[in-house]
């Protein structure tokens, strides 16, 4: 391919249209706050925010090509920063037995996840939702009150470690979405994920096992959403039963905003990435404008509700296009 034929495609691609609407987005909230909103300061901010959200939308993101729907996985995030911080400061475990625990638990209830939607033939959001209940309960048993302070210098540490002048969750939030592209896009499991949120009667016939991948996509969303609830907990050296469960569908917005089909079987890391870049710019930036509280959320709740319109026609389209061939 030339590069003018890759610039013409890259010119035609979503991808190229969300990082107008960033830039449109940037230009117009930089210019109603007076400079404030592209302050170094306050764009390290929205970078360091980025994280928890981050490895919700990878997670979501992955699982969504693949045409599941995981809505535990806030809960768990939550669950798995109570459950640190209580073998931490109740248990006095040390901070790496403390997480592997923490890891497999959380693990564990994606494994669940997927038997439940697999074995069982439960719908994907029936079954998610009820581990979220289950996940709920469970933080509210740890918590045992309000919060659990982490006193461990090193998890503390490492929540608010810099490189130089750049947050270590920023560092670690750019890895993720690299190595999850690289998946996606140059691996053999990238190109079943995309088979089977496609047409998974037709990745039977290829060869693909549809339950193996669901299983590893549930457990690595569990994973990640363990990741989140643990970094959050170290960064702000305590643990609640409110965690991270408002970035649940903010995550699934990101992910459906940046090109990636409800319906599974198309979207990429990059759009995904852009996506939360997008909406966590948007956040702040009510925020810089002094929006009130409630209505962010009416707002996020709007941008879900356009992104997955835009999504059915984008799949109408499709369907049409291919109707005519």
């Amino acid at each position: 391919m030339s590069i003018q034929t890759g610039l013409r495609k890259f010119f035609r691609s979503k991808l190229f249209t969300l990082l107008i609407v960033l830039a449109i987005l940037v230009v117009v909230v930089a210019i109603a706050s007076n400079g404030m909103f592209i302050a170094m300061t306050n764009i390290r901010q929205i970078l360091d925010q980025m994280f928890v959200p981050a490895m919700l939308t990878i997670g979501a993101g992955m699982l969504i090509i693949s045409g599941y729907i995981d809505l535990s996985a806030g809960a768990l995030g939550t669950m798995s920063g109570l459950m640190m911080a209580f073998l931490l400061k109740d248990l006095s475990w040390p901070w790496y037995l403390a997480l592997i625990v923490t890891l497999i638990a959380s693990v564990a209830v994606g494994i669940l996840n997927a038997a439940l939607i697999n074995e069982l033939r439960f719908q994907g959001f029936v079954a998610t939702l009820a581990t979220a209940s289950i996940a709920e309960g469970l933080s509210y048993k740890f918590s045992g009150g309000p919060t659990i302070q982490i006193s461990d210098r090193f998890v503390r540490d490492v929540g608010n470690m810099r490189i130089g002048i750049i947050p270590l969750s920023v560092i670690l939030l750019i890895f993720a979405f690299v190595t999850y592209g690289l998946i996606l896009s140059k691996s053999k499991f990238g190109r079943q994920m995309y088979i089977v949120g496609g047409n998974p009667q037709a990745a039977r016939l290829a060869g693909v096992n549809p339950k193996k991948v669901s299983y590893i996509l549930f457990a690595n969303s569990a994973m990640l959403s363990c990741m989140a609830g643990v970094f959050l907990a170290a960064r702000v050296s305590s643990a609640t039963s409110i965690g991270i469960r408002n970035s649940q569908f903010a995550c699934i917005t990101a992910a459906i905003l940046g090109g990636i089909s409800f319906g599974g079987g198309s979207g990429n890391m990059a759009g995904a990435f852009v996506g939360l870049l997008i909406l966590t710019a948007f956040t702040n930036g009510m925020i810089t404008l002094s929006f009130d509280a409630y209505w962010r959320q009416v707002v996020s709740g709007l941008l879900l509700i356009l992104a997955l319109t835009f999504d059915y026609i984008s799949i109408r389209r499709s369907s049409k296009k291919k109707s005519a061939d």
